[in-house]
């Protein structure tokens, strides 16, 4: 089967599914958002996800968005990054809830303010620097002892918490405070098949 994936390389959400179907050999393509002109705000872009937002999978005639379902989904049909266990299983929605509320909820806001907006240092900005740093901490805690999120092995929490790890730059995060953190963005860069966002969707000025 393949898969249609509409993204855009600027959004870290998206970059989760589209590293997940990269990491898994599907064959697969991007048809670009244009997000910033409103392009996941129109008619027919809403007729695929009401919400209005990406990433949206297109898997035949099964049409799934959120970044979380899609991950799910994916693992399920590819026996890939899934867990082995119930429990493992719990383990796993568990760091992807965080990644959701805590991690990619504040990253990706910050991230924007600062590449996107000229209000990269207002008081917005530097009450979710804090956030980000609370979460990062929490993070970089969990990987002192664990290869991966969950252990020894990549898993969809790893794919989840990774999509805004890749923007931290733009972000203006100082990494040299979460070793850990930039240790396992390094085990993610080496495993088959990564690509860094940018190199995998089509930007904005590239359409």
């Amino acid at each position: 089967m393949k898969y249609t994936l509409h993204c855009f390389a600027e959004s870290g959400n998206a970059y989760k599914a589209a590293l997940m179907l990269n990491l898994c050999g599907a064959d697969w393509e991007a048809q670009f958002v244009d997000f910033f002109n409103g392009g996941s705000k129109t008619e027919e872009y809403l007729a695929l996800n009401e919400l209005g937002e990406v990433p949206v999978l297109e898997a035949g005639d099964l049409v799934l968005s959120q970044s979380g379902v899609i991950l799910d989904y994916l693992a399920d049909t590819f026996e890939m990054f899934d867990s082995e266990s119930v429990p493992e299983h719990r383990e796993i929605m568990r760091w992807m809830f965080f990644d959701n509320h805590k991690l990619t909820g504040n990253l990706s806001t910050l991230r924007y303010l600062r590449a996107f907006t000229e209000n990269g240092d207002g008081e917005v900005a530097n009450f979710l620097v804090g956030r980000v740093n609370n979460a990062l901490k929490i993070v970089d805690n969990r990987l002192a002892d664990k290869e991966f999120i969950i252990g020894e092995r990549p898993t969809i929490a790893d794919v989840s918490m990774c999509g805004y790890m890749f923007f931290l730059d733009e972000a203006k995060v100082d990494t040299s405070l979460y070793p850990n953190v930039m240790a396992w963005l390094d085990r993610i860069k080496a495993l088959p098949n990564w690509s860094h966002p940018y190199d995998l969707m089509p930007k904005r000025d590239a359409e």
